[in-house]
């Protein structure tokens, strides 16, 4: 019986062994999407104890202790720290299968040198431990990131913001460089609460008095260039899915005064904004030489009741069955049928959309950078062995798995560096398995070269750094 998470933890062939401990466990990592706070990293914040390290905004736990028939007090609600960990200490071991069963193990192991399980009875001498070296200088948030070898980070901010904490990070000696990247969804989104408010923000952040959609697209535009000049190289859309309904100058204005006077709007309506506006978006990143990042099929808050009682990104959120095929064949078409497509990465929350996303690619390649349409890595709900081998094998089969620009947090957590491990452990043996198969040659210098490429070398090109 092998042991559990020993240093061959999930390679279970020599090639895997060889490439991950040779190659993949030394390179830096590339987090070129993730939702890290740039105050806290400018800061240099040092967390009081690990529930608030941990568990302070991570929706991946508060969803396994709501599966478990804990009350929200000790998720979202008031209960003391300490008895939030025992609630999740408590938790975790009926976790067999999941994910956060091992990035949680890699986490403790990693970065406090723990070796054996968090469970029920072992919660209390994990606490003292972490949050004993948690009050030293070494566990600061620019340390943790330090000690993970991370050579970029890529935040993600509202189109609004003055990026105070990104601007006042590059006038430090860190090291690891912090890009804000451009998440304009408010602005879209006529069809939710709180359009017109937003539009009031952005007009002032913009400096552009906003009458009318064209409007929008000027102080977009405005603040795309205010974002390129603080370092910024990507866009981050997040779509419940893919829309192309083109409209005349008249519909696009009328839809636009609809919204900001707070009327009910038709699906048909909303589209023909949201294709306006993410078209126009996309020329401007491809000009500026940008990555636009397209996430979608998520269906959001679907628990009216939670929703109302904690609000939005708080784990209720779940994968949507959506036809965004036909659309997004469209848009991407329209940008390229004027030499205006950027480099664009593509993540579908549903597995089910993995084959005709890997055949698109192929469509719509480019000369700019080998891979220059991306299928993003397993997403979210996919972020686990199976997603992961699924989304490679997908990609390897109908595209150029070589190319693929790896791994990214998408975490709020400063702990989440151990699932590029995870992911590194995961390809290597994908790959292994493959070579150990007969089926790609036993090439140990091609290999490495393919192993580093993915691991991160492939995103330092892509993100031009």
């Amino acid at each position: 019986m092998t042991s559990f998470m020993n240093e061959d933890f999930l390679l279970t062939n020599d090639t895997a062994r060889q490439l991950y401990h040779n190659v993949a466990k030394y390179q830096p990592i590339v987090d070129y999407h993730c939702h890290l706070n740039p105050q806290e990293i400018y800061q240099d914040v040092q967390f009081a104890n690990i529930t608030q390290l941990w568990l302070g905004g991570d929706h991946y736990k508060w969803r396994i202790l709501r599966s478990n028939g804990v009350d929200e007090y000790y998720i979202t609600g008031t209960a003391p720290d300490r008895e939030k960990f025992q609630k999740f200490a408590e938790t975790l071991p009926r976790c067999i299968g999941n994910p956060m069963y091992h990035w949680c193990h890699l986490e403790l192991k990693n970065f406090f040198g723990y070796e054996g399980t968090l469970n029920a009875q072992t919660a209390q001498e994990v606490w003292d431990l972490c949050n004993a070296k948690l009050a030293t200088p070494e566990f600061s948030a620019r340390n943790l990131i330090r000690r993970s070898n991370v050579t970029m980070v890529g935040t993600t901010d509202d189109p609004c913001s003055d990026l105070k904490w990104h601007k006042l990070l590059a006038q430090t000696d860190f090291e690891t460089k912090v890009c804000p990247s451009f998440r304009p969804d408010p602005a879209l989104n006529c069809h939710k609460a709180g359009f017109a408010d937003y539009i009031a923000k952005l007009s002032e952040a913009s400096g552009i008095p906003i009458q009318c959609a064209a409007d929008v697209a000027k102080a977009l535009t405005q603040r795309i260039e205010y974002f390129h000049s603080c370092g910024c190289c990507a866009s981050d859309h997040g779509l419940d899915y893919v829309m192309y309904r083109m409209g005349t100058d008249a519909e696009i204005e009328d839809v636009f005064r609809k919204a900001m006077a707070g009327a009910a709007l038709t699906t048909e309506e909303t589209e023909i904004y949201q294709t306006y506006l993410l078209l126009h978006c996309g020329r401007d990143y491809a000009r500026l030489g940008w990555v636009m990042q397209l996430h979608f099929s998520c269906f959001r808050n679907p628990n009216s009741r939670m929703f109302s009682q904690l609000g939005a990104d708080t784990g209720f959120d779940c994968i949507a069955v959506t036809n965004s095929s036909a659309a997004l064949h469209r848009l991407m078409d329209a940008w390229d049928s004027t030499n205006q497509l950027p480099k664009t990465i593509l993540y579908s929350l549903n597995p089910a959309d993995d084959q005709w996303l890997d055949t698109l690619l192929g469509a719509y390649q480019g000369t700019e950078v080998p891979g220059k349409i991306q299928h993003g890595s397993a997403w979210w709900f996919n972020d686990n062995r199976t997603g992961m081998v699924n989304q490679m094998t997908s990609l390897a089969n109908l595209g150029i798995l070589g190319n693929f620009i790896g791994m990214l947090t998408d975490s709020r957590s400063f702990l989440s560096y151990a699932r590029h491990e995870y992911f590194r452990r995961i390809l290597c043996n994908l790959i292994g398995t493959w070579v150990e198969n007969g089926e790609y040659p036993a090439d140990m210098d091609t290999l490495g070269d393919l192993v580093a490429d993915i691991s991160c070398r492939n995103a330092m090109r892509y993100f031009n750094l």
